[in-house]
């Protein structure tokens, strides 16, 4: 027994020698990761001064990019009280997780509006850069890296409207447990997942089809993962996207129970749909048409 006991003994500290090793090997990687610099050309966008672009740009802003969820209802980054609407990441575990303070983007105090040139748009939008060459941290490029130039354009034109609101977020970074997740966890620092020398796509033709749906549905990516068959929430492994493909539960809707579960929260069955998850308080601004081709791109979905 004693010998047993001495071998079963000498197994488990090996194992937790290599559970520690590993651990040290995937902080490492992630770390590499975060302190990575990127040189990238930046491809020039044309930015409209126009209402009606702008208008655009506010459209994509709010309705289809939703960036709110993240920068705050008025775009100037969260504040603790957001935190009760809005999954924020980081406010109160900075010395483990780490911190993870989505931008002020007016230009106020704190704010990068008073600084930002159209390249470092470009640059922190379509590929998750900052102005320091470095990762931006949970920023969606690998999605927003799809948005045509048009509509790129416009949404930068939008956000150098934005009336200037003082709020001094911080800088997010990663701590220890942040770097280790973002050495597998490729949504951490979506820079990395990002080819950028590709060439640009061509811009979508816009009209009630399933191909400019599944332009408009790039955003859906980030939490229903590819293919839309359903993954965990960012930030929150313990809330799972659903499949919303075919093979799910919306296989079973009907087009007109799809527009009521976006324009009023509820589903068919009854449930409210958590709009810290799922902002359907958003996507709600989108028009008839958007959300009519967006449909038609999930039915295009055989799913699993």
């Amino acid at each position: 027994m004693r010998k047993f006991l001495k071998w079963l003994g000498v197994i488990g500290g090996g194992l937790v020698v290599v559970a520690v090793l590993l651990v040290v090997v995937l902080f490492l990687v992630g770390s590499r990761k975060v302190n990575r610099t990127y040189d990238v050309v930046i491809a020039t966008v044309p930015i409209p001064d126009d209402a009606a672009s702008i208008a655009r740009g506010k459209h994509y802003v709010e309705a289809i990019g939703v960036c709110q969820v993240c920068h705050g209802q008025n775009l100037a980054g969260p504040v603790i009280d957001d935190c009760k609407n809005v999954p924020c990441i980081g406010f109160s575990d900075e010395s483990i997780f780490g911190k993870i303070a989505p931008a002020n983007l007016t230009s106020g105090l704190g704010g990068i509006g008073g600084s930002f040139t159209d390249d470092d748009y470009i640059r922190a939008i379509r590929h998750g850069i900052g102005m320091d060459n470095q990762a931006l941290t949970i920023m969606p490029a690998e999605e927003y890296n799809r948005i045509s130039d048009d509509d790129l354009g416009a949404i930068i034109a939008y956000l150098k409207t934005l009336p200037p609101v003082d709020n001094e977020v911080g800088k997010s970074g990663l701590g220890p447990l942040g770097r280790t997740l973002a050495s597998f966890v490729g949504g951490l620092i979506p820079a990395s997942l990002i080819d950028h020398e590709a060439q640009r796509p061509q811009s979508p033709e816009v009209g009630v089809t399933a191909e400019y749906g599944e332009y408009l549905s790039n955003i859906c990516t980030v939490c229903h993962g590819e293919g839309l068959s359903g993954s965990r929430v960012p930030g929150n492994d313990r809330v799972k996207a659903p499949d919303i493909t075919m093979s799910g539960d919306i296989g079973h809707w009907t087009k007109s129970q799809f527009l009521d579960a976006i324009r009023s929260g509820n589903t068919p069955s009854g449930n409210l749909l958590d709009p810290r998850f799922m902002p359907w308080n958003r996507f709600t601004q989108m028009t008839n048409d958007e959300l009519d081709a967006i449909w038609l791109y999930l039915e295009s979905l055989p799913g699993k």
